[in-house]
C-alpha cells in the first residue's frame, strides 16, 4: 500500500520497512485479525502506528504500563501524530480536556491500560469516539503460561463481543508456541494472519561469567563504559539498592527502581534515566521497567533470572536503536539454590514443578558451552545454524575442550554403585561427597564409605565434580528427578558410555576474568552488527545539542532524535534540508522543528574540522 510507505518516510523518516513490518501493517489495515511475534527492537509499534495514521477513525492501543504509554505518545507527538493516553497519572482537568478532544474526533490513537478499558460504561464511549481498530501490545500478558501474566488481560475478549467487526492486532516480543496458541484463543482471533520473526538480535552481544563479588564486577564494568546508559537487574529490592549505592560511591550516577519505592520516587528515578541524567538504573528482576529508551547500551543481570523468557525480555531492553549493545549475566549456583528454597513455599505442586522446570532451562542456558544464540533461540523453537555468531562469549573465546573420559567413568560408576548399595538414588552433591572421600553422617549410616568408588575422586575439589555432573545432566548421560530431593541416576545412554568406555569430550568450567581485563574480557575493535561508524567528535557535539533541545521541550533526548540518527548525521554531514531529510529518523515534522539548528551545528563543525571518510555500510 503506497500510503504506508509514504507515511513511513513523511512521519517517521525511514525509507524502508524492517522485516515483517509492511506485511503486518497491511494485514491490520486490511481489517484482518493479526498476531505478530517480533523481537524487542524490531519495530512492533510501527505496525499499528502506521495503519492508525492512514485509516479513518480511532485506533485504541492496550498497553500494560503507564510509562510506556507516555513514552510512545511523546514520540508520536514529536513526529506530528495526534495521539493521547488516559490513565491514573492524569489530573482531572487534563483528563477532561482529552475526553473533549476524543469526542471531537481529534485523535488518531488512544493508549489505555486494560483496567481502564474494562471499566463499567467505558466501552460505549469508544463507540462514540469512533473506534475502528484495536491493538494489544505485550499480548503475552494474557497467557498464564507467559512470564508476565496479568489476569485483567483475559477480559479483553469482552471488547471483541462489543466490537465484533473491528480488526485486532496482538503483538509480543516473547512467546513460546504454547503462549502463541493461548493468545490466539484468549483474544478469540478470527482466522488471523500470523507473523513470526527471528528472535535473533544481531546487535546484542551475550556474555556469561561466574559471579564473584557482584558489586565490584558491576562497578568495574560500568566504569569502563563512561557515558553509556545501562540497566542492572537484581533479584531483590535490597540488592538493587545496594548496587545503586556502590555505583554512586564510585562516582557513577545511578538510581534504584523497584516496587518498594513510593510511586513518586520511582517515577522520578525513571524519568532521570530516560533523560540521561542518570547513567544506570538498578531494578529488581520481578519489576518491569516499562521503558522504550532506545540507547540502552548494556544490560547486566547481577542475579540469575527465574526463566529464559524474562532473561530475553530484559536483555531486549538493550540496543533498541539497532546499535551494538552488550548483555552480561553474572552466574552463581548460589542463586539457583535461593530460588529452589523459595519454590518450596509454593503450595500448588504443578506451579512448583513448572517453576523448577523454567529455572532449570535458565540454568542450562547459563552453563551451556554452545553458542548463546543456539541455546537462546532454541528455547523459542528457532534453529540457529551459523557456526560462529561472533557476538557471544562462547564464540568469541570458546572454552577449552578436554578428554574427560576417565573422570566421567568415575562419576557415573559412583552413582551406579550407590544405587546398588542402598536400593535408592541420591543427590549429585552426595555422590560427589562419596567420590571425594567424605565421611558425613549419611555416608557412614548408609555404608557408602564402603563402596569401591569412595575417595577415587579426591584428587579434585568437590566443585570440579559438581560442574562435571551438571555437564553430564545437560548431555543426557545423567537425569535428575523434579521432586524436592532432586536425586540423580544414570540414563540408558550413560550406561552405554560406562559399559563401552566411550570417549567423552567436555569443556573447562567458566573462570572469573582477571581484574585488569574487566568482567567481559578485552574490548577488541571489530565491526559489529548495527555499528554506524561516524565522526565521534561531531557525534558528541550533536548529542549535547540534542540534550539542550530536549530540556527546553521537557522531553527525553531520544524523542528529539535517536543515537542512530545522530550517528548517521555525523557520518553523512548533511548541509541542507534535502540531504538532512535523507538521514534515517528525520521526518518532515522533525525537519521543521529541528532541521536548521542541527544543520547549523554540522556547518559550524566543518568550518574548523575536516570531513572524514568512512567505509561503505
Amino acid at each position: 500500500m503506497p500510503a504506508l510507505e509514504q507515511k513511513l518516510k513523511e512521519v517517521f523518516g525511514y525509507d524502508t520497512f524492517r522485516p515483517h513490518q509492511r506485511e503486518i501493517a497491511e494485514s491490520f489495515l486490511a481489517g484482518r485479525d493479526t498476531l505478530a511475534i517480533l523481537p524487542t527492537g524490531a519495530g512492533k509499534s510501527l505496525c499499528y502506528q502506521l495503519p492508525a495514521i492512514v485509516r479513518d477513525g480511532l485506533t485504541v492501543v492496550v498497553s500494560p504500563l503507564i510509562a510506556l504509554m507516555k513514552d510512545q505518545v511523546d514520540q508520536l507527538t514529536a513526529s506530528g501524530v495526534a495521539a493521547t493516553f488516559l490513565n491514573s497519572s492524569l489530573e482531572s482537568a487534563e483528563a477532561k480536556k482529552r475526553f473533549a478532544r476524543l469526542y471531537a474526533g481529534e485523535y488518531r490513537m488512544l493508549y489505555l491500560a486494560p483496567e481502564r478499558l474494562m471499566l463499567p460504561d467505558f466501552l460505549p464511549k469508544l463507540r462514540e469516539w469512533g473506534m475502528k481498530a484495536l491493538a494489544v501490545d505485550e499480548a503475552h500478558c494474557i497467557s498464564e503460561w507467559g512470564h508476565d501474566f496479568r489476569p485483567e488481560y483475559r477480559r479483553l475478549r469482552e471488547v471483541r463481543e462489543t466490537f465484533a467487526g473491528i480488526p485486532l492486532l496482538a503483538l509480543t516480543a516473547t512467546a513460546t508456541p504454547r503462549v502463541r496458541e493461548d493468545i490466539r484463543t484468549q483474544l478469540e482471533l478470527r482466522d488471523p494472519e500470523i507473523f513470526i520473526a527471528s528472535f535473533n538480535r544481531p546487535n546484542l552481544t551475550y556474555r556469561v561469567i561466574p559471579k564473584a563479588k557482584a558489586a565490584a564486577q558491576v562497578v568495574k564494568y560500568v566504569g569502563d563504559r563512561a557515558g553509556e546508559s545501562g540497566i542492572v537487574y537484581a533479584q531483590s529490592r535490597r540488592a538493587a539498592e545496594s548496587l545503586a549505592a556502590a555505583l554512586r560511591d564510585a562516582g557513577i550516577e545511578a538510581a534504584p527502581y523497584h516496587a518498594g519505592l513510593d510511586a513518586e520516587e520511582r517515577s522520578r528515578n525513571q524519568e532521570a534515566f530516560l533523560r540521561d541524567e542518570v547513567q544506570v538504573v538498578c531494578a529488581t528482576i520481578a519489576f518491569g521497567m516499562g521503558i522504550n529508551k532506545p540507547n540502552v547500551r548494556f544490560v547486566i543481570h547481577a542475579d540469575l533470572p527465574k526463566n529464559v523468557e524474562s532473561y530475553y525480555q530484559e536483555t531486549g531492553r538493550a540496543g533498541r536503536d539497532g546499535l551494538p549493545s552488550e548483555c552480561l549475566l553474572l552466574y552463581s549456583r548460589g542463586d539457583v539454590v535461593k530460588y529452589l528454597r523459595f519454590f518450596e513455599e509454593i503450595t500448588d505442586l504443578q506451579a512448583r514443578r513448572e517453576a523448577r522446570t523454567q529455572l532449570e532451562k535458565m540454568t542450562h542456558f547459563a552453563e551451556d558451552e554452545r553458542c548463546r544464540r543456539v541455546a537462546l533461540l532454541g528455547y523459542f523453537g528457532e534453529q540457529w545454524t551459523v557456526e560462529n555468531c561472533g557476538a557471544c562469549d562462547q564464540c568469541l573465546a570458546p572454552r577449552e575442550k578436554w578428554d574427560a573420559t576417565t573422570d566421567v567413568q568415575k562419576l557415573l560408576s559412583c552413582i551406579v554403585r550407590l544405587r546398588q548399595k542402598s536400593g535408592f538414588s541420591t543427590g549429585l552433591n552426595h555422590a560427589v561427597e562419596v567420590l571425594t572421600g567424605g565421611k558425613s553422617e549419611k555416608i557412614l549410616r548408609w555404608g557408602h564409605d564402603a563402596v569401591s568408588t569412595h575417595g577415587v575422586g579426591s584428587d579434585q575439589p568437590r566443585a570440579y565434580w559438581v560442574d562435571l555432573g551438571r555437564q553430564l545432566l545437560r548431555l543426557g548421560l545423567l537425569e535428575a528427578t523434579e521432586d524436592k530431593f532432586a536425586t540423580v541416576s544414570v540414563t540408558e545412554r550413560g550406561m552405554e558410555v560406562l559399559r563401552d568406555r566411550s570417549p567423552v569430550q567436555l569443556v573447562r568450567p567458566m573462570v572469573v576474568p582477571s581484574r585488569d581485563r574487566g568482567p567481559a574480557g578485552p574490548r577488541k575493535r571489530r565491526p559489529r552488527a548495527g555499528e554506524v561508524e561516524c565522526d565521534e567528535g561531531l557525534f558528541e557535539v550533536l548529542r549535547k545539542l540534542r540534550a539542550e533541545l530536549a530540556r527546553a521541550r521537557n522531553v527525553p533526548p531520544y524523542v528529539v532524535f535517536s543515537d542512530a540518527t545522530l550517528r548517521h548525521m555525523a557520518r553523512e554531514y548533511p548541509r541542507d534540508e534535502v540531504s538532512l531529510l535523507q538521514v534515517p529518523g528525520v521526518g518532515e515534522r522533525k525537519l521543521s522543528d529541528y532541521g536548521q539548528v542541527f544543520l547549523a551545528a554540522i556547518g559550524g563543525w566543518l568550518a574548523t574540522k575536516p570531513r572524514l571518510g568512512f567505509s561503505k555500510m
